[in-house]
């Protein structure tokens, strides 16, 4: 097969390269790095030449829900058309497990409007909605930090490591369109506060993280119907800590 993965210099999209290459699979690297600008269409059509599939891991430069919307709306309208005259066969996207039940605002509804665009285009198509990477904590602990404190309300969530979402989205790829959706996440249920510390635990982050349901946290759907998987859905094997033990690991190798 001839696959695209638009996004491919992202965090996601360097793994599904990866795996696609060890499957000896033929693969297009997209990226404004590689000269492919999906938004405004500078070298989509020849990247899409030939291509039996796209994998879509894109993500908005900016999370703002305006701007977010409008690079969603942009890069998803583009692209449909240039796969629908290229004649591609299968299109995957990444998305975010609640990205369905939520309203007009915010990152997790301009990802809402993304979906439906894939719906209604021409192109068959395969979403994968995961639950929030790994390595995300890191992130909410940045936007919801108050002087040496984190504060989060204790609502369940049920992360994933980014490596199983991207093989995820290369066996999706790689079969017949799904013509809907499917969730995706990890192994654990866990709170919130609990995955943050966790995670900069590991890192020897001395920040504290307390449960704080008062609070509205910035970055994230704090309604807890939306952020655990729903069916149909699949479950990754990859544990908090056996993530948490390979980071170690890469960290020391890089370190040598």
């Amino acid at each position: 097969m001839r696959i695209v993965v638009l996004g491919g210099t992202g965090q996601v999209g360097r793994k599904v390269v990866e795996n696609l290459e060890r499957r000896a699979q033929a693969v297009v690297v997209a990226s404004r790095a590689t000269g492919v600008d999906a938004r405004t269409g500078r070298g989509l059509d020849a990247a899409l030449e030939l291509a039996d599939a796209v994998i879509d891991v894109t993500n908005a430069p900016d999370l703002s829900s305006h701007a977010a919307r409008e690079f969603f709306e942009d890069t998803t309208t583009r692209l449909l058309s240039a796969e629908e005259k290229a004649g591609v066969n299968h299109h995957v996207v990444l998305s975010i497990v609640g990205a369905d039940h939520t309203g007009e605002e915010g990152y997790f509804a301009a990802k809402g409007i993304q979906e439906r665009l894939v719906r209604s285009g021409s192109t068959p198509f395969s979403i994968l909605r995961s639950t929030q990477f790994y390595d995300f904590a890191r992130r909410i602990a940045e936007w919801n930090t108050t002087e040496d404190t984190v504060h989060l309300p204790a609502k369940p969530v049920q992360p994933v490591a980014a490596s199983e979402v991207a093989d995820k989205l290369v066996e999706v790829a790689m079969a017949a369109p799904l013509f809907g959706a499917v969730d995706m996440g990890g192994p654990e249920q866990m709170l919130l506060p609990e995955f943050v510390h966790r995670v900069l635990r590991a890192d020897n982050d001395p920040r504290y993280v307390v449960a704080d349901d008062e609070i509205t946290p910035l970055g994230f759907n704090i309604s807890s119907e939306m952020l655990l998987p729903h069916a149909p859905s699949v479950h990754a094997l990859t544990t908090l800590d056996s993530w948490v033990r390979e980071e170690s690991r890469s960290k020391v190798s890089r370190g040598r």
